[in-house]
């Protein structure tokens, strides 16, 4: 079995649930993830979280929802979480003036419509998709919306628990 320095070192860790609120938000998301260690593999860790994820109430999800910038405001690089935000949201560089107008418009209408943040995982998205998703999804029925919340969450925490673990390995972490 290969040696994994950053998962490895993510069991031992004393501030292990703090470290994860980076990942989301939620309090009892990371207290869970970190209580299941040690973890013998990524996948591993990533199903625990997964599952941990996927049983949250809509108030806790919402916290976590809560904590991310809206799609094209620059997320604060001072903490981890907003260092993976500003490069998550890198299809936004090239947005012209007039789709972060359009953006504003649509971030404005979602919110109007289900009271939270318009939440994509934007990584390797483009600004004119993350746009049209904002635009469909306003149309959506609030349980389908919640669905999609969920699901984009997800792919965002498992992102960020990978990224985790890569900056605690040593070969990385000086990246």
């Amino acid at each position: 079995m290969t040696v994994d320095p950053g998962l490895d070192r993510f069991n031992q860790l004393p501030d292990a649930p703090e470290r994860l609120l980076a990942c989301c938000a939620s309090a009892s998301w990371s207290t869970r993830v970190a209580a299941g260690r040690p973890y013998p593999t990524r996948d591993a860790l990533r199903a625990a979280s997964a599952t941990a994820l996927a049983t949250l109430d809509w108030p806790s999800l919402r916290v976590a929802v809560d904590a991310h910038p809206r799609i094209g405001e620059r997320a604060s690089a001072n903490t981890q979480e907003g260092s993976w935000s500003q490069r998550e949201q890198a299809g936004m560089a090239t947005a012209t003036d007039q789709t972060r107008v359009d953006l504003v418009e649509a971030n404005r209408a979602y919110e109007d419509r289900f009271g939270h943040v318009f939440l994509i995982c934007a990584t390797g998205r483009s600004d004119v998709e993350m746009l049209a998703a904002a635009k469909a999804r306003v149309g959506n029925d609030d349980q389908t919306e919640r669905a999609v919340v969920r699901a984009e969450l997800a792919k965002i925490v498992a992102l960020r628990v990978g990224k985790l673990l890569d900056s605690l390995s040593p070969e990385t972490s000086g990246s």
